[in-house]
Order: structure tokens, then C-alpha cells, then sequence
């Protein structure tokens, strides 16, 4: 086995190991029968990046990058299904996938019908799907600040920073095989996130040693 099939590899088993964090939330929402404390976003936002590296991954011909998000983007549609399923906000859940949808089907005929194929066509896809990733992995930081002033790291989850950490380090050297940067840009800051995320749980765990469990976060 050469490298780049075990970086493959290792992309695969953590990115979908990543994504199946969501089954937590899953679970809770079929238990309680409600979505209390659980944000949709991050489900739908999760969703649309898929997809969009998805046809990243289709057009590269890269099967990495295509089985990786065909199973990311199963994941995502059915944790928004039991979210519409358990939800009291059914319109505003609605209109917010609605609205997805109308991006992504407009993403879609742009990249199809008015970009040149080939080069064009894949550079254009990778810089937006990197784009899209970059400010993913950025939005907690808004969290990450909340949680140094209050020294409370309760609605961090540390699988989830573990699985972060080792996907986003995975795909930064896989990208580097493929001399690809829309891959090794993009998941960078995963790696950065991370690291400032151990730091919090090693600077507050004497705050929180009390706490039987994280509450799990998207990101």
C-alpha cells in the first residue's frame, strides 16, 4: 500500500467517523421526541459542502473525495429528516431547506452552463467549495471566545475536536500528495480550530471535572 492510498484511507474511516457525530444528536432527538438544544444549520450547511465537494470529487475524478461525501451527504439529509420530523418549527425549518436547495440548484447551473469545462470548471468549483469550508470550520470561533470568558467548556465535544483534528490533518496531507490546494487550503484551519480547542479543554478541565459528559456541537 503506498501513501496516497493510506491517506486515502485515513480520510475515509475519520471524515465519516467525523459526520457520525451527528448520530448523538440523532439518538437525543428520538429519545426526547423534541430538538431542544440541537441547531439545524450546521446539518444543512454540512449538507451543501458535501455536495458541493462531491461534484468537486466527480469532476477530479477522485473516488476519495466522491465516497467520502456521498456518505457525509446521506448522513446530513437524514439527520435533517428527523430534524423535520421532531421540530415545532416545521415552516422555518422548510424555508431555510428551501432556500438551500435554491442555492445549490443555482450553484449547480452556474458551474454547468456558463463555465468553461475542464480546468476552468474545477478551479472555479474548488475555490468556492474551499471558500464554503473555510467559513465552516471559522463560524465557532464566535464560541470559542464565549467560552474562554465564561471558563465553562460544557458545549464542546471532545470526540468531535478528536475527529476534527485527525480529518482535517488527513486531508492536508493527502492534498499535498495531489499537490492539490483546494483540498490542503481549505482544512487547515481545521487543524488550527482544533488545537485552540484541546487547549481550552486542558486549561478548563479542572472547571468542569464535575461534568459527567460534553454536550455535542456542530461545526
Amino acid at each position: 500500500m503506498d501513501l496516497l492510498q493510506l491517506l486515502s484511507w485515513a480520510c475515509i474511516f475519520f471524515t465519516v467517523g467525523m459526520f457520525s457525530t451527528g448520530l448523538t444528536d440523532l439518538k437525543k432527538m428520538r429519545e426526547t421526541k423534541s430538538t431542544e438544544n440541537i441547531q439545524f444549520l450546521p446539518f444543512l450547511t454540512t449538507c451543501l459542502n458535501n455536495l458541493g465537494w462531491l461534484y468537486y470529487g466527480i469532476l477530479k475524478v477522485d473516488q476519495t473525495i466522491v465516497l467520502v461525501n456521498i456518505i457525509g451527504a446521506l448522513l446530513q439529509s437524514l439527520y435533517i429528516f428527523m430534524y423535520l420530523q421532531y421540530t415545532t418549527q416545521k415552516r422555518v425549518v422548510l424555508s431555510e431547506t428551501l432556500a438551500a436547495g435554491i442555492v445549490l440548484t443555482c450553484g449547480w447551473l452556474y458551474f454547468s452552463m456558463f463555465v468553461p469545462e475542464g480546468d476552468t470548471r474545477l478551479s472555479q468549483l474548488g475555490l468556492t467549495c474551499s471558500v464554503f469550508t473555510v467559513s465552516m470550520y471559522l463560524s465557532p470561533l464566535t464560541d470559542l471566545v464565549d467560552i474562554v470568558r465564561s471558563g465553562n467548556v460544557q458545549c464542546l465535544s471532545f470526540p468531535l475536536t478528536v475527529a476534527t483534528f485527525f480529518t482535517s490533518v488527513s486531508w492536508v496531507l493527502y492534498g499535498q500528495e495531489l499537490h492539490d490546494y483546494y483540498i490542503v487550503v481549505p482544512n487547515t484551519p481545521g487543524i488550527f480550530t482544533s488545537l485552540i480547542r484541546f487547549y481550552l479543554f486542558w486549561r478548563y478541565a479542572s472547571v468542569n471535572h464535575s461534568s459527567p459528559s460534553y454536550k455535542p456541537m456542530q461545526i
